[in-house]
């Protein structure tokens, strides 16, 4: 039975911050409007929940969805009505990639904008396809419900985005709360743990240790879940090497023995996605087996020509896109923990040939280290940047990355040593824009350095919340990799599609040192291999915001990790990694 408060009057603005409170609240991301100055009064007068300000909605709303995803909590974010729109990125973002934001959208009075009252559209409409739920607040008693209710929806099931839309006179109105309590177990995700059917769990059990060459495979999902130490026991247990997409990166740590590290169409090498490709029995926990995962559903070949497991919260998922021999609805952990206990108990003398994947790895890593591909005059390898960062990284560093240039490498190169969401990524929708605010985010939700990734092409995007960053006095290190263009569309039109002059992806050039200093960061260019390691070195030590360039060929010049992208260079005789 959770705590009820006693009654009171209290107006709306009181009542939200109450609730908040009461659900364990302690930041929130979001920017003023006229619509909003009625929750503000009381909030700076009655509330100790950090307002991290920001200088644009979309920011605001990407710096929510990556806390939400380290943090293990739901997200609050605000937006009034003047920028309800901009929030639609992060929320479609966090929609996809089932993470769980609480959107409180002030507005004009109810039905105003039928008399065309300035600002007013139907935000409930607008988020209704983007949110598990989308509701307006009409009376102050209401609040303590649909505040619930929102935790509640979000948390449970497959995550996702609530959004509350308040109109500006419920800030100010009065009524007796007599409910105001929070139901605890929805202040994290996942909120329950429902386990899948026994039977299935013991029909996979059967195919995996009946299966020649079985591999795990593991989304974002299973880190949703905190399934890492699970997977690990399992992939112990029955000798089965895990690979993870790209969001799922870290799900087990990539030194792991049997850790085939990212595999798929964004990141992952050659030797990986050749293993699922060879692999008798494919088990997915966690995954929506999406295009960017699977190299548009041809990484494991035929798939009638092998076995399919699903694992997964969301029955949508299960069977979407392969055929499914056993698919399970439940939380990863939960389920896998049932699985564990199963082999255990009924298989108590398990001897299973030893699969030890490093060799493998390190070879296809050196190859890389060591490739020496000659740069185009003036760039400078990412490889290298990636290879130095990897050795300079603490564990409790944060990476972030945005779905280009920038997030290739790392997501190839970068080994996370410790299991754990510290690589975040925006792969479910994969708009431009977002590693900077994941880092504003990300900064607010752990006490370790952040490294962002980003493209000349993304920092465009937000520029402006360079300043949110130097002004919140976090550990925060911009790394601008600059190619003057909008590479990944480059690429894609060069070497897929034959065209040979991208006149619709190149911009001019911008002095981005300046626009840094002129933000107060600490800035610096690398222009050479031996800079890397000082400059990185420098900026990862230092406690405020810092930003370096550095100069790297387009996708089409030195082709990355991107399969399609690579059996296209060899046709063509490009220099590439693989």
């Amino acid at each position: 039975m959770p705590t009820i408060l006693a009654p009171k009057r209290m107006n709306g603005a009181q009542a939200l911050l109450r609730m908040l409170e009461l659900h364990d609240v302690t930041h929130v991301f979001g920017l003023p409007g006229e619509t909003t100055i009625g929750w503000y009064k009381e909030w700076c007068a009655h509330s100790d929940i950090e307002f991290v300000l920001t200088r644009d909605e979309r920011t605001a709303s990407y710096a929510a969805e990556s806390y939400a995803k380290i943090t293990g909590k739901p997200c609050v974010l605000e937006a009034p009505s003047p920028g309800v729109t901009h929030c639609t990125p992060g929320i479609t973002e966090a929609f996809l990639s089932s993470v769980p934001i609480i959107f409180f959208s002030s507005d004009i009075p109810i039905n105003q904008d039928k008399r065309h009252g300035l600002t007013g559209v139907d935000q409930t409409a607008l988020y209704d396809s983007i949110c598990k739920e989308s509701f307006v607040v009409t009376k102050v008693s209401e609040i303590p419900f649909l505040v619930r209710r929102a935790f509640r929806v979000a948390t449970s099931g497959r995550p996702a985005p609530v959004h509350i839309r308040v109109p500006i006179n419920i800030f100010g109105e009065e009524a007796e709360v007599t409910d105001l309590y929070a139901e605890g177990e929805y202040s994290t995700y996942p909120a329950h743990r429902p386990v899948a059917n026994h039977g299935k769990i013991r029909a996979a059990i059967e195919m995996l240790l009946a299966a020649e060459k079985p591999a795990i495979v593991c989304g974002q999902g299973a880190l949703i879940s905190k399934a890492s130490e699970v997977i690990v026991e399992l992939a112990e247990l029955l000798q089965i090497p895990v690979g993870t997409t790209t969001p799922g990166k870290g799900t087990i740590r990539e030194d792991h023995p049997l850790a085939l590290r990212v595999i798929g169409g964004r990141g992952g090498m050659e030797y990986s996605n050749q293993y699922v490709y060879d692999a008798d029995t494919i088990f997915f926990i966690g995954s929506n087996t999406d295009s960017a995962a699977t190299d548009h559903w041809k990484l494991y070949g035929d798939p009638y020509s092998k076995t399919f497991l699903h694992l997964d919260i969301a029955e949508a998922h299960i069977g979407n896109n392969f055929p499914v021999e056993v698919g399970m609805v439940g939380d990863a952990r939960a389920s896998l923990e049932y699985m564990v206990e199963i082999i255990k108990a009924e298989h108590p003398n398990l001897d299973r040939p030893r699969v030890d994947v490093t060799a493998t790895k390190k070879t296809a890593l050196d190859k890389v280290f060591n490739s020496n591909i000659p740069m185009p005059e003036g760039t400078i390898s990412p490889v290298k940047l990636s290879q130095t960062l990897d050795r300079l990284m603490p564990d409790n560093a944060v990476v972030t990355s945005e779905p280009g240039v920038s997030a290739i490498y790392p997501s190839a190169l970068l080994t996370f040593r410790r299991a754990g969401r510290r690589y975040i990524t925006n792969y479910s929708m994969g708009a431009l824009g977002y590693s900077v605010p994941a880092a504003l985010g990300a900064s607010y939700a752990s006490d370790g350095p952040v490294i962002s990734f980003t493209g000349d092409g993304s920092l465009g995007f937000v520029m402006g919340d360079m300043e949110t960053i130097k002004r919140s006095g976090k550990n925060v290190t911009i790394v601008l990799n600059r190619n003057d263009s909008f590479g990944w569309i480059r690429g894609e039109a060069v070497l897929l599609d034959d065209l040979d002059a991208p006149w619709s992806t190149d911009f001019g050039t911008v002095d981005y040192l300046k626009i840094a200093e002129g933000f107060g960061f600490a800035t610096s260019r690398i222009t050479s291999e031996a800079d890397i390691e000082s400059t990185l070195a420098t900026a990862i030590a230092h406690d405020g915001a810092s930003f370096i360039e550095i100069m790297v060929p387009t996708q089409d010049k030195i082709v990355p990790f991107v399969p399609n992208w690579v059996r296209a260079a060899r046709a063509k005789n490009l220099p590439h990694f693989y």
